[in-house]
């Protein structure tokens, strides 16, 4: 099995599934900072994970994935606060939360 490439899959897919999910939120000027941040972190995610892929050396790919760690905790952040603000339904941040 090649983990690099499920682990590709599975950031695109978690980029498409928060882009998808927070197109559910209403439009409003609060809403929208937060939107816009957690999305910029999580398409991120998965463009930094396909360079660790592409990285020239071991000091490269770890400063990569140190940047996706970094993003990663980062959504988990901005998915702490659509849940306290019940900006989503508990159903939905469940999935969310579990594939961060």
């Amino acid at each position: 099995m090649d983990y690099n490439q499920v682990f590709r899959e599975r950031t695109k897919n978690f980029s498409i599934l928060v882009i998808k999910s927070l197109s559910l939120l209403p439009y409003s000027d609060d809403v929208s900072v937060i939107r816009k941040q957690i999305i910029r972190s999580s398409t991120s995610v998965a463009a930094n994970y396909r360079a660790v892929s592409r990285a020239k050396s071991e000091k490269e790919k770890f400063a990569k994935l140190c940047i996706v760690v970094e993003e990663i905790d980062e959504i988990q952040l901005w998915l702490e606060i659509i849940e306290e603000l019940e900006y989503l339904s508990p159903e939905k941040m469940i999935h969310l939360k579990s594939e961060c």
